[in-house]
């Protein structure tokens, strides 16, 4: 629920800005990595946009896919968990290049 009210707080104070009355569409992109379970934001959703600018807003999500790159071979490989080795080398030391995101894409507001 703490990040469906973040993210309602973002498009309240982007509307704002823009000097807008509502949300038409918001563009989310959520990594893989990110420690957001979709299916548990998209049951909280109606409650937390109820009586907001994103009431009525169509969403799409953008799925970021997890990418990293080991530290000790430099090999980069797709990541599903934090955990992941790597698969060359079977070593635990990495970067994440990707999967962490979770920003507000776009708004198109009204």
């Amino acid at each position: 629920m703490s990040v469906a009210m973040g993210i309602v707080r973002i498009a309240e104070e982007e509307t704002a800005r823009a000097r807008a009355k509502q949300v038409e569409l918001i563009e989310l992109e959520i990594g893989d990595l990110a420690g957001i379970e979709l299916d548990s934001l998209e049951y909280v959703w109606g409650a937390a946009v109820k009586g907001t600018v994103l009431e009525n807003a169509k969403r799409k999500v953008h799925r970021v896919v997890g990418k990293g790159k080991c530290v000790d071979c430099g090999h980069e490989y797709p990541m599903v968990n934090h955990y992941d080795p790597c698969p060359e080398c079977q070593s635990f030391l990495k970067t994440i290049i990707s999967g962490k995101e979770l920003r507000v894409k776009a708004l198109e507001v009204r």
